[in-house]
């Protein structure tokens, strides 16, 4: 009989975000990126646009104004990201909602980055609020970089309207979907003489009332793309020591926590990283590892989580570029080798604390990535495999899984009968026999909290599981 144990899911020291999609690529999947890491984020960024009231909605700008004459990104009457499709017009069968499903599944939580008319009404934010709340603790970022003046909801409205309006956007939330925490994305203390946030001002109630602190900050960014190539003899892009912008960001923390009466909340950094354009791809890598030394060496836990801007991106802030001859193949960058390092530290990594001996059938709650409960089931290994794998029948068959094994994640989709962990040992190979457990977790099944599982519901998923996989171990060639 094999050896049980229950265990927990904790948050890390830093947590690590990535960004998947926006005005600049494509959703991808959540199985190839999977694939591509081996571990999940604590959370994956989604970026769309919402406005209702414009009489080409719900098009995607790009192909609403096509014979528009555009020489910026942000140059359309509404911002060119991917429609938000839901609401009280609308509905959760298409997008943003497929990728959050998608998200879920995989053990992750949600960040939806969503740009809004500041004109919507109140019924509106309520529709989207409600569309929201199956989807657990997910988190909201509304209006980003809400201090500038590139997005339209900014040439809508002046800045005290826009604080305003994320207020009462913050306040609709927390009354009909109160799982959902928002993120206020806005400005930094980037004033050497002065300690104060570009316009603090104006954002301070909405600083006050929203759950979690964020800026975005590129360390090197070229923000003209795609229409200006980067040179030397152009001006659409920049570069910042990453130490600059590591205590420019800290700083900004520190005002923040004044600002909130000495009370802390979570400061992340929502959208990170060094444009390829801009450095080069050999100085993405070294920059981003240089910034991320930073957060590590730290004494003072101020950062919560930074998001790696993006996996597949047109141009070259991602760790795949798209192929132009093809946008559902990526071409792997120098930057994705170096982040899987990253990511692999265990200061990075989510933690997984062991419990006491548990016996089947056993409820599992899933409340976020970073606060879960599950089994590990203790394998013991003669030596390096040969063969690992996992045969799931009866219950297990249909169960949505996560699991973890010699620090590789996995991911087994209702219906699916076989895992081959093999990849596990593939870059990590054992040198003696020894014990490792193979953790397993189990979110949302269909990427949703369901109401029919009672008080609760929007915070936690609850699945029991009944019975363990048959495990295959092998230690030498069939023949």
């Amino acid at each position: 009989m094999a050896k049980i144990k229950g265990i927990k899911l904790n948050p890390a020291c830093c947590a690590v975000d990535l960004s998947d999609g926006s005005e600049r690529g494509q959703y991808v999947g959540q199985d190839y990126i999977l694939q591509k890491l081996g571990r999940l984020h604590r959370a994956v960024n989604i970026m769309y646009c919402y406005y209702p009231n414009d009489k080409t909605w719900p098009l995607r700008a790009q192909d609403a104004y096509k014979d528009m004459d555009v020489g910026f990104a942000w140059d359309y009457p509404y911002d060119n990201y991917f429609p938000y499709l839901g609401g009280i017009d609308g509905n959760t069968e298409g997008e943003p909602f497929t990728c959050m499903r998608d998200i879920r599944k995989h053990g992750q939580d949600v960040i939806l980055t969503l740009t809004c008319d500041p004109k919507v009404s109140d019924e509106q934010i309520i529709g989207v609020a409600k569309d929201l709340k199956p989807f657990g603790n997910m988190m909201l970022r509304l209006n980003h970089e809400c201090t500038g003046n590139w997005f339209s909801f900014n040439k809508r409205a002046d800045y005290q309207e826009i604080a305003d309006f994320y207020v009462r956007f913050h306040r609709i939330v927390k009354e009909y979907a109160p799982n959902v925490s928002m993120i206020l994305c806005a400005g930094a203390a980037e004033d050497k003489d002065s300690e104060k946030i570009d316009r603090e001002d104006e954002f301070l109630t909405a600083f006050k009332e929203t759950e979690i602190w964020s800026i975005d900050k590129y360390i090197a960014l070229n923000w003209g793309w795609p229409y200006e190539v980067a040179e030397k003899d152009n001006d659409k892009h920049m570069r910042l020591p990453a130490n600059y912008v590591y205590k420019m960001a800290k700083k900004t923390f520190a005002r923040l926590k004044t600002l909130n009466n000495g009370k802390i909340k979570p400061m992340v950094l929502s959208e990170l990283n060094a444009d390829g354009d801009v450095t080069g791809p050999y100085a993405q890598v070294k920059i981003m590892k240089d910034f991320c030394k930073l957060i590590k060496n730290e004494k003072d836990r101020w950062l919560s989580g930074f998001c790696f801007y993006q996996f597949r991106d047109d141009g070259r802030l991602g760790l795949e570029i798209t192929d132009p001859n093809n946008p559902d193949v990526g071409i792997e960058q120098p930057m994705l080798k170096a982040y899987k390092e990253i990511i692999s530290d265990d200061f990075f990594k989510p933690e997984i604390t062991i419990g006491r001996n548990v016996k089947l059938p056993l409820t599992l709650n899933w409340r976020s990535s970073e606060d879960a409960e599950g089994i590990a089931i203790e394998l013991d290994f003669e030596k390096d495999p040969v063969f690992a794998e996992a045969l799931f029948e009866g219950s297990l068959l249909e169960a949505n899984l996560i699991m973890e094994l010699n620090g590789t994640w996995f991911y087994k989709a209702p219906g699916v009968k076989f895992v081959d962990f093999m990849p596990a040992f593939f870059n990590k190979r054992l040198k003696n026999g020894c014990k490792i457990n193979l953790n397993i977790f189990a979110p949302p099944a269909t990427g949703e909290n369901l109401p029919e599982q009672g008080e609760g519901w929007d915070t936690a998923y609850q699945y029991e599981i009944k019975e363990l996989p048959n495990i295959r171990l092998r230690y030498e060639k069939i023949c």
